[in-house]
């Protein structure tokens, strides 16, 4: 071993300085490859970046796409999908491992893709999305049509051709990208579009959708492929005509659409009738029905000529009637007649059984029994009047006993003062104040209250001055009496 290569003066590297070393070597030995692989693992982070692996049967090569290249690719990474990737290859010395930074993707063939396009018909087909059931029927004569293609194309042209054609209608169109990496949203979008149009709103709401499409390669219709286009066909409320290319081109939206049409242009057709077709339809009919309506006349005429001979004559029919009916009129008047005779007997017949003791017997009964209740009711009343009378005298001895002039017959005088109230003490009564004294048997006197002198027993009490006594004379009395009372306070 030489001293060059000896260990210990081999070039000592940094972890970092080894791998971005390798990177170098790697990047400059392979600057741009294609490869050729299935798509294994695929993941699609928040940032949109998409990372994935593309292997063989031996190995694995880890792979990304950035986010502006992922916009841009024509067909998306699905796992077990056969491509051919080109791109440039690098290392991430963060993992220590190589990959392929792709910038293009194309199919690895037909056979690829058409594996995969079966494989997601039988995904949604499983869903129930492509069932018979779901299919609605295309209106008659549609209002107003929505197409969803392409504005600058001679599919919209055709149509609108075949339309004027045919049957004038109102027709919208949803300009949209009918190829290419936004195709299949943009349809999406549409098909929902036109189904959240309200009825009646400035803009009218379609009674009838077609999307259409000319013709082109499998990858050029792989739009109308994707599962966004058709769940959102089968989610559609308003019926819906798939129109992409030829009559040999069928795609997935063709199974979930309510109709498939062969070209763009028998979509037009499929969508309405004829109008001179319709008219001469209808007055065609017009004239079968007048024809038939003759006919069926004459023939009722007639039948109804052929049974009228066949039916008697109206005095023939009346006949039999009228004579069973002046019968009857005549049995009636005497039934009536019998009727009353033996009423009128049967009425004398009670009325001969009938007396009018019964009635008189039980009159005085009445009358009797109203005697005897007025006697007890008169008995009754003369007996309350005097127990009535008892108590009103009981009431009068009582009165008299709590009665005033039983005191005043005692010797006791009532005091009254000018206004005639009753003076129950001396401590309410004037000097001067006029009084009036009341005896028994209705006598009375008038004083007038004066003072008395210092040696009197009430000293400032008022006093009867006796020159000021006058007696009033009292009813009956035939000459006046000398009263003279003295002192009473």
């Amino acid at each position: 071993m030489d001293a060059e290569t000896a260990p210990g003066n081999a070039h000592e590297f940094s972890v970092t300085e080894l791998s971005f070393a390798l990177k170098r070597t790697v990047e400059e030995n392979f600057g741009y490859v294609r490869v050729k692989g299935e798509v294994g693992r695929v993941s699609r982070p928040a940032s949109g970046h998409i990372y994935l692996d593309l292997k063989d049967d031996k190995s694995v090569l880890n792979g990304v796409i950035w986010k502006g290249v992922a916009s841009k690719l024509k067909i998306k990474p699905e796992q077990g999908l056969e491509v051919v990737c080109t791109g440039k290859l690098t290392t991430f010395p963060g993992q220590s491992r190589y990959q392929i930074v792709i910038e293009q993707m194309e199919l690895a063939g037909v056979g690829a893709l058409m594996a995969l396009l079966e494989q997601r018909k039988k995904a949604l087909a499983a869903e129930g999305l492509f069932d018979a059931s779901r299919k609605k029927p295309l209106p008659f004569l549609p209002q107003v049509i929505g197409v969803v293609t392409s504005p600058s194309g001679a599919v919209i042209r055709d149509i609108l051709h075949r339309l004027r054609d045919r049957f004038p209608r109102h027709v919208l169109v949803w300009p949209v990208r009918v190829q290419g990496e936004q195709s299949a949203d943009e349809v999406a979008r549409a098909i929902d579009g036109f189904n959240k149009l309200q009825p009646g709103g400035p803009v009218p709401r379609p009674d009838l959708l077609i999307v259409a499409r000319g013709g082109g390669s499998i990858e050029d219709l792989w739009s109308f492929n994707e599962e966004i286009v058709v769940r959102a066909a089968a989610a559609s409320d308003i019926p819906l005509i798939s129109a992409i290319g030829h009559e040999t081109d069928t795609t997935l939206l063709d199974f979930a659409a309510d109709q498939r049409a062969p070209t763009p242009t028998a979509a037009a057709e499929m969508a309405v009738p004829v109008r001179a077709d319709l008219v001469v339809r209808v007055l065609d009919n017009a004239r079968r029905l007048v024809r038939a309506e003759t006919r069926k006349v004459s023939e009722l005429s007639a039948r109804l000529e052929s049974l009228a001979r066949g039916l008697p004559k109206i005095d023939d029919l009346l006949a039999l009637p009228g004579q069973r009916l002046d019968h009857a009129s005549q049995r009636l008047g005497l039934g009536l007649g019998a009727a009353a005779g033996a009423k009128r007997a049967h009425f004398e017949r009670v009325a001969a059984g009938l007396s009018l003791r019964p009635i008189a017997s039980s009159l005085a009964q009445g009358r009797n029994r109203t005697n005897e209740l007025a006697g007890r009711a008169a008995q009754a009343q003369r007996r309350h009047l005097g127990d009535l009378g008892g108590r009103l005298a009981q009431a009068g001895r009582l009165l008299d006993s709590y009665s005033y002039q039983g005191v005043l017959e005692r010797g006791f005088a009532l005091v009254r003062d000018g206004a005639g109230s009753p003076v129950r003490s001396s401590a309410g009564i004037t000097i001067g104040e006029a009084l009036e004294l009341e005896f028994s048997k209705g006598d009375r006197l008038a004083v007038t209250a004066a003072q008395s002198g210092p040696s009197g027993p009430q000293q400032g009490k008022p006093k009867v001055s006796e020159s000021k006594v006058s007696a009033k004379k009292p009813a009956g009395s035939s000459k006046p009496k000398n009263v003279n009372q003295g002192q009473l306070f």
